[in-house]
């Protein structure tokens, strides 16, 4: 899985001697001349995000005639990368877990890679730093050193007493004395910085969760589609381990089950859980993962997400190279199977012809037919203003034009040499300044990324790269209308992004100093409205849960269909590698849907 850890941020205004830039991914074979071959497909493609990539690279896989169409000049959208000046940042997703798991239970994007044929390698971690208002910590999640050096014994006494290797009953102590060494060391975290009630509650709750956590991964995203034949691939196929994992709950945590599409603040009011640096840290873990605090985000999204980081065997993971990796896999992957990619291929409009989605026209006139389907990897909103007025009905407009926004983002690349700098820093540091504000409050949070502590070839030998920002708490308003040019805007970045500055102090301590910096690069809200074309520079629908849902792909244009962050199930990589696979599966029958699961063994 993803969290939302450091989502956006496109390329950014800099100076002209900065302007020379090397995007060294295998996305740099498409295409960049307008449409590669024929300007026509079976499916078109808008946009190259990572759920716009996994729909088309499935399709592809499936066998359809494909075609991406790209307006930048790289492909990734939100997750591409870039490089200047020989160091190498990611403008998008870097704390990522899940890309080795298989089987029915794996993330969504990994399943999509697995289906493709890919793999990514990756560095594995168990840590971040973490700098609150009572302290600062190391957040740990998955087995420890002081797991492997202090658990082997039970297994060894365990041979020695029953002579003989009983690998069912090794493997549960395994499972429970990995699951409660895990959870005393958070306790230890916790009982130091806010006490042991705290500690008590939050063995309460991981005891309420694991019994429904099974429920919650009860499905596999790739067998998901939109339409009825979802009973066949999902509900019929995985019936036996649906019901399996019902009875494994018992009564207690198929009541919780039930709790799973609601929100999630709604399990920890109903234990009881009253600690408030428990709530505070429970909402910041859930503001990462999808842009709202736990009264908005479904109960199903927390429950897996603290199952799978506190499982056994889990691991945070960095891609080798960076998360451009990730989009090079899909590229391939994309290609392997025939289909098309064309990069600075602008789409000016979505093309209505008796009511039906039939095409696009780029920016240069050019035509491109959609013999069967349009899939728009845009936003709603960005997705809406693509067609034309009189083919939009007036309930489908007002619904996305009344839709909640998310904030925008505050984003600082640096580029600095590792002199000074301590040899056992982290990837991941985690800053909040005041938990009374609350973490949706702008200038609050700053999360920050060092990944050449991973992977040193992002950086020129003896360097480091960094991505700091605030995580979609932005806002558009005090942005919107400035001249990019102009000293307002330029004395608004540097005043804006002083809170970066200092986290980033804080975190890689007194051997920092801004002004070595061989890098400066600050990206606004202006930013990401002009280089990812999102409408004011938003992340994506802030939709509650309870309150509200995501839409789903299809619209009420035949022909027509989206995927990525406006549609179920919502923000996040694994959410968007799963929905453009939803559209996908949805794109071809039944039969070829259930041939792929047979063929990925899911």
């Amino acid at each position: 899985m993803a969290l939302r850890f450091l989502p956006f941020s496109p390329l950014f205004n800099f100076s002209s001697s900065n302007r020379k830039r090397t995007v060294s991914t295998s996305a740099t074979l498409a295409s960049k001349q307008p449409v590669p071959g024929k300007p026509e497909a079976d499916i078109v493609v808008i946009g190259s995000g990572i759920g716009g990539l996994c729909c088309a690279g499935l399709l592809a896989r499936y066998g359809q005639d494909v075609l991406v169409l790209e307006s930048h000049d790289v492909a990734g959208g939100a997750a591409h990368s870039f490089d200047i000046k020989g160091y190498k940042f990611d403008s998008g997703p870097s704390l990522f877990s899940g890309f080795q798991s298989r089987g029915p239970q794996a993330n969504p994007l990994a399943q999509v890679l697995d289906a493709l044929g890919e793999s990514i390698p990756c560095v594995n971690y168990d840590s971040w730093m973490v700098y609150l208002p009572e302290g600062e910590f190391l957040s740990r999640i998955g087995p420890t050193e002081f797991f492997k050096r202090t658990v082997r014994l039970p297994f060894y006494l365990c041979d020695r007493i029953l002579m003989k290797p009983f690998y069912l009953l090794t493997e549960w102590l395994h499972f429970l004395i990995t699951f409660f060494v895990i959870i005393s060391l958070i306790i230890q975290d916790l009982e130091k910085y806010a006490g042991p009630d705290s500690a008590r509650e939050w063995r309460k709750l991981l005891d309420a969760i694991l019994p429904i956590s099974a429920a919650a991964m009860a499905l596999p995203p790739l067998s998901i589609r939109g339409d009825l034949g979802v009973l066949s691939t999902a509900a019929a196929r995985y019936a036996p381990s649906l019901l399996k994992s019902f009875a494994q709950m018992g009564p207690q945590g198929a009541l919780g089950a039930t709790k799973l599409l609601r929100p999630f603040s709604e399990i920890i009011d109903s234990l009881g859980i009253k600690d408030p640096f428990i709530r505070n840290w429970l909402n910041l873990l859930a503001f990462l993962l999808a842009g709202v605090k736990t009264n908005g985000i479904l109960s199903a999204e927390m429950v897996y997400m603290l199952s799978e980081w506190y499982k056994p065997g889990c691991s945070l993971e960095y891609p080798l190279h960076g998360s451009g990796a990730i989009v090079d896999a899909l590229v391939r992957g994309l290609q392997k199977f025939g289909g098309r990619i064309s990069l600075k291929s602008h789409v000016e409009n979505i093309v209505v012809e008796k009511g039906r989605a039939v095409g696009v026209k780029l920016r240069g006139g050019q035509f491109v037919r959609a013999r069967k389907a349009v899939v728009s990897n845009a936003s709603m909103w960005d997705t809406l203003s693509l067609l034309p007025p009189e083919a939009v009905p007036k309930s489908y407009q007002d619904g996305i034009e009344t839709t909640q926004q998310c904030e925008s983002f505050m984003h600082l690349h640096l580029g600095f040499d590792a002199e000074g700098i301590s040899d056992d820093l982290g990837i991941h540091h985690i800053v909040v300044n005041d938990w009374d504000r609350g973490v949706d409050a702008d200038q609050n949070v700053v999360l920050i990324s060092v990944p050449s502590v991973l992977s040193p070839d992002l950086a020129p030998p003896g360097k480091h790269v960094l991505h700091a920002y605030t995580p979609g708490t932005e806002p558009f308003e005090i942005w919107e209308g400035l001249d990019r040019r102009s000293n307002e805007y330029k004395n608004l970045k540097a005043e804006r992004s002083e809170v970066m500055w200092k986290a980033v102090e804080k975190a890689l301590g007194p051997g920092f100093n801004r002004e070595k910096c061989e890098v400066k690069l600050v990206g606004t809200p202006l930013t990401h409205q002009r280089f990812l074309r999102r409408n004011r520079g938003t992340y994506g629908p802030a939709i509650l849960a309870g309150k509200g849902t995501f839409p789903g792909h299809s619209t009420p244009i035949p022909q027509l269909m989206c995927c990525g962050d406006s549609t179920f199930p919502g923000i996040g990589v694994p959410a968007v590698a799963a929905s453009g696979a939803i559209v996908a599966n949805s794109l071809v029958s039944v039969s070829e849907h259930s041939r792929l699961l047979d063929a990925i063994g899911i």
